[in-house]
């Protein structure tokens, strides 16, 4: 049975959840605390990402690879930790360039697991201390590529956990709702927070999407101390390989 990610109230006080649960949820009604069943699978039906390679990269849309196979997007704003997720979930060090220099992602770069599946780094945005006129370019390139690449089957949305929900990643979500593609927030920089309050803002996190984006989950996620990257992975293989 696939791992499912959705809309809980989890006493982040008493208890934490272990990477290697899945969460199974009963919805009671819209303000109810719902009712968690954790199941630990010692053996989670995933696929290895650390065969991910450097495929190409594109500054416009009609430079994207073939649209064949199946891949997922991971968007966030420029200091929100992209790179660093995507290195450690592929278990490949400096697969996506980081840099104490948010911004530094100006193309749609292109990595490939096999010839039919990839994951792409979209252009950091909001923090970047780029001109007004190539973050006007990044978005259009960028709604391009949402709004028409059939190939995309979900979008890696990353938000630091100290600071969800800002202007940049409510009109990306507003975006994906609007052609119905699946987004995981990925709440990122979680070692930075106790348990409490990274908890309280998953909790809010997951109220905000509540009614308004059905087709969203979120989780906590650390890449320095590799926090939910199972989670993560599990999401990842059920979109590319359903």
């Amino acid at each position: 049975m696939a791992c499912l990610y959705t809309r809980i109230r989890v006493p982040w006080s008493t208890t934490t959840v272990p990477d290697n649960c899945h969460i199974y949820c009963i919805i009671t009604c819209k303000y109810s605390t719902l009712r968690t069943l954790y199941t630990t699978d010692p053996e989670p039906n995933m696929n290895d990402f650390s065969s991910a390679y450097y495929l190409t990269s594109a500054k416009r849309f009609d430079q994207c690879p073939p649209d064949l196979g199946s891949e997922v997007a991971f968007a966030g704003r420029s200091n929100a930790g992209k790179s660093s997720a995507l290195n450690v979930i592929t278990d490949t060090t400096g697969l996506a360039r980081t840099s104490k220099t948010p911004g530094r992602t100006q193309m749609i770069n292109f990595f490939a697991l096999d010839e039919a599946h990839r994951l792409v780094d979209l252009p950091g945005y909001g923090y970047a201390k780029v001109p007004k006129k190539i973050k006007v370019e990044w978005q259009k390139e960028l709604g391009k590529y949402l709004e028409k690449r059939a190939s995309l089957r979900g979008l890696i949305l990353l938000m630091d956990v100290r600071h969800p929900l800002k202007e940049f990643d409510c009109e990306m979500l507003d975006w994906a709702h609007s052609v119905e593609l699946p987004v995981h927030v990925l709440l990122t920089k979680a070692d930075k927070l106790s348990n409490g309050p990274a908890g309280a803002s998953l909790q809010k996190v997951l109220e905000a999407i509540y009614e308004s984006y059905p087709l969203c989950s979120a989780q906590l996620f650390s890449s320095l101390k590799k926090q939910g990257v199972k989670q993560a992975r599990q999401v990842l293989s059920d979109w590319l390989y359903d």
